[in-house]
């Protein structure tokens, strides 16, 4: 007897094929982790495109001769176009892989960030070009980033879904200690070095070369697709086994249009799974954004303080002394940046426990607390790497978490639709709150009596909208970790 129905390898058909839900209940072969491994290097690239600016922006600032209030007016502004590109990607990048493939998205994807990076390091005195080339990477990014999302949900088994989620995440994530390591031995070397990471970005190119030798279409949308010989064809070279997909192709649903995608995401079978992954994501975004986005910003226009006037002090030269120079500055954010590839494994370890939620909650509560922590030890500089550390760390598992929560409250009709519509949101939030940013720190922030009350600040308000979805998630949110896709209604 069959035992499609859970998900597992059935009885072998008179002809030698195998019944079966993809690849749920089959063995991970070394073909699918040769898919798994591009999609590694595509983060790779992607990720050293998404964070580098937060690195070097105080260099940026300081080579175009912007004083505090100017840079934070400039930070803000370049932050929101990067955010409305990256808006733009999620919410395109979900319905045009709907429309053409994963495989084809994910193609362009790279060489629009890829491209845009380089762009960005040229010597070209226009704030306007900075900016627009910063916004379609950030389109470029998150395209490929929803894309992959369901990608990898369809390409995995539904036993270790969670698992590949996490470890793609974690080995692509090293870029982040990368790029800070990079920047923190290139952007002293001269006022113009920080251009020299924004090429090191185009080297996303080979990532793109690879994926087009051998990066296979996701056989769920080829199925939907009606391309049911193509979808047994992926099958079997990623699983070596002669898979029978007939059965699945029968329990396609009809294709629908991204309109009616999204308004199914209103009805009453997917309101409350929507209204739980919407309030998720427009409170965790912005607040991990704020940490990843200012923090090296922050750090960096921390002032020495005369301990006796309380006045910002100054060298024999007039020039303003920080608390932070900037080869600190850049050590510190290399230390935090470790904890991003340490919070995606961390994802991989602890997703497929708890029905999802529970971990996700668990890490929304913990990031609350040291992102409330860090605003504490602002001017420590080993309670701010700590700090910083792990909340890194319980950042990118929060996120690589939710990534597989939502593929998993949404059928494959419509997933990349819903995963896309949902970052898009989140990532509108992030823009409309770093608009507000510089308001917060002129009216909040500044140095009283020796303290400097910047990173308090924000990072208070970070620390709030952490804590922010927990009982939401805990009263409304479903257990879907393990469940097969095709199980899911």
């Amino acid at each position: 007897m069959s035992t499609m129905e859970n998900g597992a390898v059935g009885s072998a058909t008179a002809a030698g094929r195998k019944p079966n839900n993809y690849f749920d209940g089959l063995a991970v072969t070394g073909m699918h982790k040769a898919v798994f491994f591009i999609l590694m290097l595509a983060y790779f690239f992607e990720q050293m495109d998404n964070w580098n600016f937060g690195f070097i922006a105080p260099a940026v600032f300081a080579s175009w001769g912007l004083d505090k209030a100017a840079s934070n007016q400039a930070m803000a502004s370049i932050i929101f176009w990067y955010f409305i590109g990256m808006t733009s990607g999620g919410f395109l990048g979900g319905i045009i892989s709907d429309i053409i493939g994963r495989r084809k998205t994910f193609l362009i994807a790279i060489v629009m960030f890829s491209s845009c990076s380089v762009i960005n390091g040229l010597p070209i005195a226009s704030f306007e070009l900075f900016v627009a080339s910063r916004a379609l990477t950030g389109f470029g990014v998150f395209c490929l980033m929803v894309c992959s999302q369901a990608y990898i949900a369809e390409m995995s088994p539904a036993e270790s879904r969670g698992k590949w989620q996490g470890l793609v995440a974690a080995v692509g994530f090293m870029a982040v200690p990368v790029i800070a390591f990079l920047c923190r031995i290139i952007v002293p070397l001269s006022p113009q070095a920080w251009r020299l990471i924004f090429y090191i970005g185009g080297t996303g190119m080979f990532g793109f070369f690879l994926a087009l030798k051998y990066l296979p279409e996701s056989p769920r949308w080829l199925v939907a697709q009606g391309r049911l010989a193509e979808a047994e064809a992926v099958v079997q070279r990623v699983t070596h086994q002669n898979i029978d997909l007939s059965a699945m192709a029968k329990n396609v649903p009809a294709p629908t249009n991204a309109g009616r995608n999204m308004l199914d995401m209103l009805s009453p079978a997917y309101i409350k799974r929507t209204v739980v992954l919407f309030m998720v994501f427009v409170t965790t975004v912005p607040a991990g954004f704020m940490f990843t986005s200012w923090t090296g910003k922050l750090l960096a226009s921390i002032p020495q303080l005369d301990p006796i006037t309380k006045a910002p002090m100054a060298d024999a030269a007039g020039k303003a002394l920080m608390v932070y120079d900037q080869a600190t500055m850049l050590t510190i954010m290399t230390i935090i940046s470790c904890g991003v590839p340490a919070g995606c494994y961390l994802a991989s370890v602890i997703a497929d426990k708890g029905g999802r939620k529970i971990p996700i909650m668990c890490c929304l509560g913990l990031s609350a607390l040291c992102a409330y922590l860090f605003g504490v030890f602002a001017e420590h500089v080993y309670f701010v790497a700590l700090c910083g550390f792990l909340l890194s760390v319980f950042n990118m598992a929060i996120s690589f978490m939710v990534f597989s929560y939502t593929a998993e409250s949404y059928p494959t009709r419509m997933r990349n639709t819903a995963t896309g519509t949902h970052n898009a949101v989140a990532r509108l939030s992030v823009s409309g709150s770093n608009l507000l940013i510089p308001t917060i720190l002129a009216t909040f922030g500044g140095a009283v009596n020796g303290i400097n009350y910047d990173i308090p600040a924000l990072f208070n308000s970070a620390a709030v909208l952490f804590a922010a979805p927990i009982l939401i998630i805990a009263f409304m949110g479903e257990r879907t970790g393990g469940r097969s896709l095709e199980d899911i209604k």
